[in-house]
């Protein structure tokens, strides 16, 4: 019989529950960061807090980095000036201006007498930068060299701060006025001859961003050229940091998590899920409900503007449910496939024709495909004459549905909002109230009714 053997966050819990301040002390430093901070997310503050009195400084600053953005706040206001300022010294400085901004303002200056004159005017650089955008994501941990400097010159500056560095693979070259000139791997650095000027080696074609660009662009850019880290420079092309790989992937995640919310009309939460407060959920998704609901309200109208219909064919309402929700299925696929490839760079604003014709094309093989599926169960259940009109409103909604969930995402990036906005929920809907007008507007017809 095999014994299930504990975990350290499971030691770590039973240490904490017994109130075992050395067994606490032993589980703490077994953690890596990310394990402990992941704890730390699932108690309460002042538990997170003591958790954390239990490391050093460099494993205190480490773990709290991994913790989300509104626990680092909420802690950040429990902390005394001096816990608070001893954290700042020692955590990196893009970290640290991300902590410093959160912090409220009175007790801002005080804490600044913690800091180094030089890391007080990094630190008030940094966090004077927006919230998304490409300077507020950089780190100015990076290695940067004259381009006058020799190979070997460059190689013992890397020794010597390779530990401040947040990444040493790319050499950054700069010129008198700090504006960067060229690149060079380490790779091609340690194959280079030592005596050899810097020069003759450097990648002088260079990809950069201003500081002012936006993330979710520097992002992209990370990911379309596939590159380590990418260089920020202010107008003027004066370097003044880098954007990592990982931390591109982390801004990434990030807006794909917000675009699948917005993308089921949630909006945007603070913290993660596992952690949000039931209020917090319900405030978050009530709006777009609520607003849907009154949407929904022209589906109804639609159907009471048919009831002369209705009341001629009841058969006609056993498939209603059925045509709308295929017209709203066709839709949120239609949404979904377009908000991604726009997400991705893949599709722009001026593919929209093209685009247009692929749609009509694939909506209107869809549609017929769904109206022989629903021919026979027509005729079966209410005669061909109403079989007949059920098909042909399956093939139409299904076109309108979809040619609203394609649409509807460039024409709200066209007004400048988010295309993400086109959510399930909301071309559902718009796809509903268009199903119905048009099934009962076509029965009406066909069945030689009365409009």
């Amino acid at each position: 019989m095999t014994t299930h053997k504990a975990s350290p966050q499971e030691r770590l819990q039973q240490a904490m529950r017994a109130s075992d301040a050395e067994a606490i002390r032993a589980c703490v430093s077994q953690l890596h960061p990310v394990d402990l901070a992941e704890v730390c997310r699932d108690e309460m503050p002042y538990a997170a807090l003591a958790l954390l009195s239990f490391l050093g400084a460099t494993a205190r600053a480490a773990t709290f980095t991994e913790l989300p953005p509104e626990r680092q706040r909420r802690l950040a206001e429990l902390m005394t000036e001096e816990e608070l300022g001893d954290l700042l010294e020692s955590l990196a400085p893009g970290a640290r201006a991300d902590l410093f901004k959160q912090v409220e303002a009175g007790r801002r200056q005080g804490l600044l007498r913690y800091l180094t004159a030089e890391e007080q005017r990094e630190l008030e650089r940094l966090a004077s930068y927006p919230e998304g955008t490409a300077g507020a994501l950089m780190t100015p941990q990076f290695v940067a060299v004259p381009e006058t400097a020799t190979v070997q010159e460059v190689l013992e500056v890397l020794q010597q701060h390779s530990d401040e560095a947040e990444t040493i693979y790319q050499v950054y070259a700069l010129d008198e006025s700090g504006q960067l000139v060229g690149t060079i791997s380490l790779r091609k650095l340690i194959l280079a001859r030592p005596s050899a000027p810097l020069a003759g080696y450097l990648t002088r074609d260079v990809l950069t961003v201003e500081v002012a660009a936006p993330q979710e662009g520097v992002a992209e850019m990370i990911s379309r050229y596939d590159l380590l880290a990418l260089p920020v420079v202010e107008a003027d092309g004066r370097l003044v940091g880098i954007v990592t790989y990982d931390d591109a992937m982390t801004v990434a995640e990030e807006e794909a998590t917000e675009d699948m919310h917005k993308g089921m009309s949630i909006a945007r939460l603070e913290g993660s899920v596992r952690t949000a407060r039931p209020f917090e959920l319900y405030r978050k998704r009530v709006g777009w409900l609520v607003l849907l609901v009154f949407a929904n309200i022209f589906a109804g109208a639609g159907i009471a503007h048919f009831e002369a219909t209705i009341e001629a064919y009841i058969a006609l309402v056993f498939f209603l449910p059925l045509l709308v929700d295929s017209s709203g299925n066709a839709g949120a696929q239609a949404a979904t496939l377009m908000v991604r490839g726009m997400a991705t760079g893949e599709v722009r604003r001026s593919d929209w024709a093209r685009l247009l014709g692929r749609e009509v094309a694939v909506a209107l093989a869809l549609g017929l495909t769904m109206a022989l599926c629903i021919l026979g169960i027509g005729t079966l259940r209410a005669g061909p004459e109403i079989a007949s009109v059920v098909a042909i409103s399956m093939v139409l909604v299904v076109l309108m549905g979809s040619l609203i969930g394609m649409l509807l995402p460039l024409g709200l990036e066209r007004l400048g909002l988010d295309p993400a906005t086109a959510s399930a929920p909301l071309v559902t809907s718009l796809a509903d109230i268009v199903g119905v007008v048009l099934y009962f507007a076509l029965a009406t017809a066909m069945l030689g009714l009365p409009a």
